[in-house]
Parts: structure tokens; sequence; C-alpha cells
């Protein structure tokens, strides 16, 4: 089903001494905090097509524990053909890897469990027999501290839920706004990919060649195969060139609107990977990580959430989701959305819908499989009744609106807010569908201010709390969220989404230490994040002149004003200061007083 290449090598490999002549491993990767570790190991020799599946009827998990502080993590791996398929287009060999990602210094060691039987990489029984090879092999390694810095997110460590409204790296303790895209949903329905989905049929006529953003690849940005895959790669840094730190992508749409992104050797096997295709899909997250990009895993969507195993977690899911996590579970930014507008809506719906319970037994699973314990979130189709508590392994939602105007996103984002502290919990929610299905955020040539999508949508969810935005194209135009393959097409809003950004990092802003509460503000209809009596923002639709309370607490509070439409320092308003508790004034806009602006009150 691949092209054969002659093999390219090009990494040095580290290698360790075995006793048995069959079990050469390499280790692979810097040695470093944070950093992607592979282990290598020679296993049977084999197939994707074998008629004794490697896939299903093998298990390889490796257990690492840090010498120091006995931390331990169980790491599943996977079958990798000839350990360089993404270069080779192999669907053969006998190469199996685990990647580990190190969240402390000093030695690690690791113990490997490989066993085999029917349907063994979904079992856990304790009765599978030793598949030999690899089994029961020990070692360790090394860790130094890493050397990176900047955008890296391997200087920032892992970004983490901890029980906040706002997610926080590991290593830096620093709290993390997004703001992105969400659209194409079939991101990687790309032409450069190996597998079938170019030409099985199945809407091929969708499938993207991101010429456009050919221009955005730069020397020694990767590629595959004698230049393959660069528009892709340029498509990620145009996104991070603006400012923007995330985009999402579905994983396998086979009953979708695209039909063509999936990870397995073809459109009609569910238990078989194509994998020179997933591993030309790592080379695009492993870049998205240096640039800082988080990765928004949508993992089904509404038309395949009963795809596999009508709806239940039974063979075939958890197959699916063990592999994402083998291949992908390292990435340090990251959540696992388990469903797009997951539930039983749909009339008459395409496959068969998944529950409450069903989603929550997902949420389980998905979270005993991922040792790092990522983000796990679901959209809504249905609404998150049922899926907060504190027995949930669902950490926050992801949330999709449906007025043109952006009207919702505010409200609903507190609604979450509410329901899930209701329920003991505290949920991190990102706006990820802001707008509607027809329309959203329409191209910079229809609207080129998008005053709507700024105010109401952008900072209508920060203003409520939320940890981001990610930004849908309505199927109504041109570049929609089917057939983009230019994110120019939004130039000027990427532009209005840094800004954001910016207000809040570069001003210091303590976000994760305020709450929403508008009623403090006089102006109906405006936003404000409070540290009651420290600081305060307040978001102002349309300008004018509005009044704060600031209930009884005393002293001197300084007024800065912020442009969310051109960014830039904080300005000085006609009113510089307050000194007095209660309800007061915050003055007037420092210019273009009838526009929306962003006001920042801190106590000297």
């Amino acid at each position: 089903m691949h092209s054969k290449t002659s093999r390219i090598v090009f990494t040095v490999f580290l290698i360790i001494g075995l006793a048995k002549t069959l079990n050469a491993q390499n280790i692979t990767g810097e040695l470093k905090k944070w950093h992607k570790v592979t282990l290598e190991f020679e296993g049977p020799e084999t197939s994707e097509n074998a008629e004794n599946n490697p896939f299903l009827n093998y298990k390889l998990d490796v257990t690492f524990t840090n010498s120091m502080s006995g931390k331990t993590y169980t790491i599943p791996g996977y079958y990798a053909t000839d350990g360089n398929a993404a270069h080779t287009g192999s669907d053969s060999g006998k190469i199996w890897k685990v990647h580990f990602c190190p969240d402390e210094i000093g030695n690690w060691d690791y113990s490997v469990r490989f066993v085999k039987g029917k349907w063994a990489a979904v079992r856990v029984s304790n009765k599978l027999k030793s598949a030999d090879y690899m089994d029961k092999l020990k070692g360790s390694f090394n860790i130094a501290e890493s050397d990176k810095t900047g955008r890296d997110f391997r200087g920032k460590g892992r970004l983490q839920y901890v029980g906040e409204r706002y997610l926080k790296f590991a290593e830096n303790g620093e709290y993390f706004l997004k703001c992105g895209s969400d659209a194409p949903e079939n991101f990687l329905a790309y032409s450069d990919f190996d597998g079938t989905q170019n030409n099985d049929g199945h809407k091929d006529d969708l499938i993207k060649t991101w010429e456009a953003h050919l221009q955005d690849w730069n020397e020694n940005d990767p590629s595959w195969q004698n230049g393959k895959g660069k528009a892709i790669i340029g498509a990620v840094n145009y996104l991070a060139s603006k400012g923007m730190n995330a985009f999402s992508f579905i994983t396998m749409n086979i009953e979708g609107d695209d039909k063509n992104v999936f990870p397995y050797v073809d459109y009609n096997t569910y238990d078989r990977f194509d994998t020179s295709k997933l591993d030309q899909w790592e080379i695009i997250f492993e870049h998205a990580d240096k640039l800082g990009m988080f990765l928004h895993f949508k993992t089904l969507e509404a038309e395949n959430q009963g795809l596999l195993d009508h709806g239940g977690t039974g063979l075939y899911t958890k197959l699916y989701y063990r592999e994402l996590i083998a291949r992908f579970g390292h990435h340090l930014a990251l959540n696992w959305n388990l469903c797009e507008e997951t539930g039983d809506w749909q009339n008459p719906p395409r496959t068969f819908p998944v529950d409450v319970q069903g989603r929550l037994t997902l949420a389980n699973y998905v979270s005993s499989i991922d040792a790092y314990k990522h983000h796990i979130v679901i959209h809504n189709g249905n609404w998150y009744t049922g899926l907060y508590g504190k027995e949930s392994k669902f950490t926050g939602a992801s949330l999709q609106t449906n007025r043109a105007d952006f009207g919702n996103v505010h409200k609903q984002v507190l609604k979450i807010f509410k329901e899930a502290e209701a329920e003991g919990k505290t949920w991190a929610v990102a706006c990820d569908e802001p707008g509607d299905a027809q329309h959203s955020l329409v191209p910079d040539s229809e609207n080129p201010k998008h005053d709507h999508a700024r105010k109401n949508g952008l900072w209508g969810a920060m203003m409520a709390g939320a940890w981001g935005t990610e930004w849908y194209f309505g199927y109504k135009h041109a570049h929609s969220d089917l057939t983009c393959q230019d994110y120019r097409s939004r130039d000027l809003f990427w532009d209005q989404g840094k800004i954001c950004l910016d207000f809040f990092k570069k001003n210091n802003i303590e976000y994760w230490k305020m709450n929403s509460d508008d009623s403090l503000i006089s102006s109906e209809g405006d936003f404000v994040l409070a540290n009651p009596g420290k600081s305060y923002v307040v978001f102002l639709k349309s300008g004018g002149e509005s009044f704060l309370d600031l209930g009884n607490y005393n002293g001197e509070f300084k007024i800065s004003w912020y442009n969310p439409r051109t960014g830039s320092k904080l300005q000085k308003g006609s009113k510089k200061i307050i000194k007095n508790s209660g309800k007061q004034s915050l003055g007037h806009a420092p210019n273009e007083e009838n526009k929306d602006w962003v006001v920042y009150i801190v106590k000297n």
C-alpha cells in the first residue's frame, strides 16, 4: 500500500548492549527533561497486514521509574514496521517503539512487558503469554535538564489540568491562554500523507495540498520522502508567525462530512493502522511542540460516535485510543476531545449515538491509558449534564455555540462553570467553535473588522474565564471548515487574537486569580474580571463612561486603557486614579470613545 524507497538513516542511535541477540535496543532523542525519548526494540518480524495482527494480538508496555523520587509511569508502545516508516513508507518490519517524556532529571529505570494472545492489546488479563524478544527486559538512562527557552514547550513542561479554570505548565508554573484555528476539521486530509485516502473514492475532492502555505516552510524545517510535507508544515508555521498557539484536527471522520481522515490502513478496516501515515502526523506534531502550538485532538465527531463498537467502549474503540495515546500522548500540550457534537440530537443519526454513561466510560478508559493525565474534554451536541462531578474523568468542556453574532459565548461559558462547581469540580472551559455553523469566522474579504467575533466571541470568552478560543469557518463561505487551505483568509482576525493574548501576557495580568462578575459594571452587556480589591479588567463593548463598583475596598487604583482593535501599550484615559470605594467612574477612553475598549484597574 505504500511506495517503497531506500531507507534513509538520519539519526545516530545510542546502542545499549543486550544479552539476547534478537533484542538489540536503541534509545533516540535528547536525554533531557520534557524531551521525547524513544525506546526501540526488535520484536517479531511482521507487517500491517499480517494474519496475526501485530496491532491487536501483541501488547507492549514499558514502566519507567525515577530512582530518586520513585515516580512511575507505564507507557503503551506500538508496532513501528521498520522504525523509519515516515520516510521509507514501509508496511513491514520488526521494530516496536515506546515514546517517553520524562518530567524529572536523574536516573530512570525501565522494565518491559511484551505479551501476546488474542486481543492482547486491549485486554488486562494476567494470563497473557510472554511474547519473548524484549519481554522482561530492564535498563536505565540518565536525564539532564532541558536547554529550551521561548515558545518551545520543552522549556515550559507539560500543560496540566490542576483543578482550576486554567491549565498550567508543570516546569515554570505559567498558566496558558490559547487562541488559534478550529478549522478546517479535515486539517489532516493531506495529499502528501501515505495511505489510501487520496484515491479511495470517498470525497477525494476534499483532499488538501496546502499549497498556499508552501511559502511558509523554512530551511531546516522537517519534511519526508524527498520534500513531501512542506506545505502543511508551512501552514503550522504561518499560524505561529501570527502569534497563534493552538490548532485542532479530527483524527477519524470515516462517516463524517470529509471522510478522508483516519489512522487505519484503509477506509473499512478498524484494527490495522497505517504506520507511515501516523509517523508523518508525528512529524507535524513534533514540529508544533517546538513552535509552542497546542494540539487539539478531536478524536471523534457526531457522525462517527457510534462507528466503533456501536458507540460502546469495546475492542475497536479501545484499540483506537490506545494507538493514539501510544503514538502521540508524549506531547506536552494537548487535550483529548472525546467527541465533537456528541449525543443523540441528529435526526436521523448516522451512527448509534453515545449516551451519558457511554461518555463517562470512555473518559475512564482514556484516563487509564494516558499515564500523563492530559486534559480530557468533550464537545456539546447534547449539553454536559451528567458529565460533571468529582468522579468524572472529564476536566473541562470544548464549547460550541450557535449564534452568528457570537452573542451567547460569554453566558454559556459561565453556565458551564456554574454547573460544574455545583457538582463539586472546577472545569477548564475553552470555546472552540464560537459562532454558528453557517458563518462563524468569515474571511477577511467579507468582514475585515470582525467586530462581533472580537467583542462577543474572543473577548466574551476570555472575560468569562475561558482558557481560550479556537475559530470555526462557516460552511456558507469560501475557505470553509472543509475547504480551507489558506489560513491567510482570516489574517486580520489572527492579529486581533494576538492582541488579546498580548494584553494578558505582556501586562502581567493575573487572570487566574480573577473571576467574572459583570454585575460590578454599570453599563449593560459589558464584562468584568475581578480580583476584588486588587485588580479588575473591564471590557466596554461601545466605550463611553461606565462606573465600576469597588464595594468597600479602599485605596488608590490606577486606571489604564487598552485598544483591543490595534493593541500596543496601555494608555491613559481622562481619569487616571480612583481613590474612593463604592461606584466610581472610569472616565473616558483616550480616543475613539464609541469603540470597544479594555480598561485595567489595579491597586497601587
